[in-house]
C-alpha cells in the first residue's frame, strides 16, 4: 500500500507544498505551479517536522536559500515516462549557476532531435528547486517557460549566480 502524505514550508520563493511518497520525495511545488496535481493526490496534511524526510528536505531548502548548499542528498521518487525519467535524472547533473539549453540537454541524453520533447519533459518535472529545471534555457539564451512562473525562474538562476535579492516575494 502507497503512503503519500505533504506539507507546506515558507520559502524566499513563496510556498513551497512538499509531497512524499512511500518515504521518498516526489513532488516540490510552488504557488500556481503550471503542471500541479490535484491536491488530493497529495494525501493527508502532516506538519513539516513530522515526518524526518519533510525536516531533512527543509534543512537542506534552508542551508539552499541561504546560499551554504549547491547539491541535494534526499531519496527522490518519480511518477512519470522512461524518457522523462532520463530528463529528471540528467537536470540534476548540471552545475549550481549554470545552464544549459534544451538542444543541449538532448544532446546529453543522446537524441539530439528531442529538444522539444526535453522541454516538455523538463516543465513536467515534479521536484523544483532540489531537480533543477529552472537551469534549462532557450538556445538563444531567453528564460522560455518554467512550471513556476518564469519571474521564479529569473529570480533562482540570479539567485545562484549571486545577483538577486534573497528573497522573491
Amino acid at each position: 500500500m502507497t503512503t503519500t502524505v505533504q506539507t507546506s514550508l515558507d520559502s524566499p520563493c513563496g510556498p513551497l507544498t512538499l509531497v512524499a511518497r512511500d518515504g521518498a520525495l516526489a513532488g516540490l511545488y510552488m504557488t500556481d505551479h503550471r503542471h500541479r496535481p490535484d491536491l488530493e493526490t497529495f494525501g493527508p496534511y502532516v506538519a513539516p517536522g513530522e515526518l524526518p524526510l519533510f525536516a531533512d528536505v527543509s534543512e537542506q531548502l534552508a542551508a539552499y536559500f541561504a546560499g551554504d548548499r549547491t547539491t541535494f542528498d534526499l531519496r527522490l521518487t518519480f511518477a512519470g515516462t522512461p524518457f522523462q525519467q532520463r530528463v529528471w535524472s540528467a537536470l540534476s547533473d548540471i552545475p549550481y549557476g549554470e545552464t544549459v539549453s534544451y538542444g543541449e540537454l538532448a544532446q546529453i541524453l543522446g537524441q539530439p532531435g528531442a529538444s522539444r520533447a526535453v522541454g516538455l519533459a523538463n516543465g513536467k518535472n515534479p521536484i523544483s528547486i532540489i531537480v533543477p529545471c529552472h537551469r534549462v534555457i532557450g538556445a538563444n539564451g531567453s528564460l522560455t517557460g518554467y512550471g513556476g512562473g518564469l519571474h521564479r525562474k529569473e529570480w533562482l538562476l540570479g539567485f545562484e549566480r549571486g545577483s538577486t535579492q534573497p528573497t522573491l516575494v
